[in-house]
């Protein structure tokens, strides 16, 4: 009874503390004090403006952005899997705030990282902090022993989809299990209007196209598809179809159901001109199925600056004439937001 208690304190506390990034800066100033807080994040400042090869003037990101993809990591309050690969150090929800504060972000899509395996506790209590309003959950469950109440639970918390990490662990997946695997979790989560999230290289996508394409979920695929860099990478202009997958990635892309995020560049193979090929072909195909996301903190990757990449992103958008889809509009699509 004590736990339970102290939990539903902790919960009320931390969300009261989380809503005051979403507060004006006077209205924060005003909760800090009233609250006896002792911190609180920067106070947001609005969107940031970008100039640098711009095509649309005074492009920014929406004031209701949705960063699609972040992690919560803090290993003391929720120990990591037996057969976690890596340690990396704590990233709390106040840690998150402060750094979605940093780009511009107003929401976010919290991700369950392969370090947690099937635990999906730290994500849960984060939405539950953070509340609908500004926050989706993507987990990760057994599809062999989970149950409906479960889901639906989940659901009314915030989760939106689930995800199968092929690319996080050295093993290279059969095409026909794969498949398998694929379609038993669209059945689980069909029935929810839940999204697939798939982070795998993009040289499976040739023998998975008709099964994904056949699914009638959502699905989508984390940072940029993880293209693979071309058998000939010399040639020049560069061109995107030369990678292995890229076209079937395109003929989903057309489809309707798939989605792909704009993140992690420091975790593709390609150049940074390539990927930047890439990123305006997927723009001029379907540009209202590209969504932003900052991948932090960039696990393995811990320190790095996301903001340079945030403003590519918005230069390609703002050239496509997409920036609120790319920023705002196809994150509520895909993780079922309504204004």
């Amino acid at each position: 009874m004590l736990a339970a208690t102290l939990n539903h304190l902790f919960r009320t506390v931390n969300h009261s503390f989380l809503s005051l990034f979403f507060l004006t800066s006077s209205e924060v100033r005003a909760a800090v004090l009233f609250s006896g807080a002792s911190a609180k994040p920067a106070a947001i400042e609005g969107p940031k403006k970008y100039s640098r090869g711009l095509q649309e003037s005074n492009a920014s990101i929406p004031t209701d952005g949705w960063d699609g993809h972040m992690h919560i990591i803090d290993p003391e309050r929720y120990p990591l899997s037996a057969d976690a690969v890596y340690t990396p150090s704590a990233h709390s929800v106040w840690d998150a705030v402060t750094f979605e504060n940093t780009i511009n972000m107003k929401n976010i899509v919290v991700v369950q990282p392969s370090i947690y395996g099937f635990d999906n506790s730290a994500l849960l209590d984060a939405i539950r902090a953070l509340g609908p309003d500004r926050s989706r959950g993507v987990v990760v469950f057994n599809a062999t022993n989970i149950d409906n109440n479960t889901l639906v639970e989940w659901h009314s918390l915030g989760v939106r989809g689930v995800r199968l990490n092929l690319a996080s662990t050295e093993k290279t997946p059969d095409i026909e299990v794969l498949r398998s695997e694929i379609v038993k979790y669209a059945a689980i989560i069909k029935p929810l209007g839940w999204m697939l999230q798939i982070y795998m290289s993009m040289d499976l996508l040739p023998g998975l196209q008709s099964t994904i394409d056949g699914l009638g979920v959502k699905v989508c695929f984390d940072h940029f598809a993880q293209p693979s860099k071309p058998s000939d990478n010399s040639t020049m202009p560069f061109n995107p179809y030369s990678i292995t997958g890229f076209q079937s990635l395109i003929d989903l892309l057309e489809q309707g159901n798939t989605y792909v995020k704009f993140s992690a560049p420091y975790r593709v193979e390609l150049e940074s001109s390539q990927l930047e090929v890439v990123a305006k072909e997927i723009l001029r195909v379907r540009s209202d199925r590209a969504v932003f996301a900052s991948d932090w903190p960039h696990t393995r990757f811990e320190g790095l600056d996301i903001k340079p990449f945030e403003e590519r992103c918005l230069e390609w958008a703002a050239e496509a004439g997409s920036v609120e889809k790319v920023f705002s509009t196809n994150a509520k699509s895909l993780w079922d937001i309504c204004d």
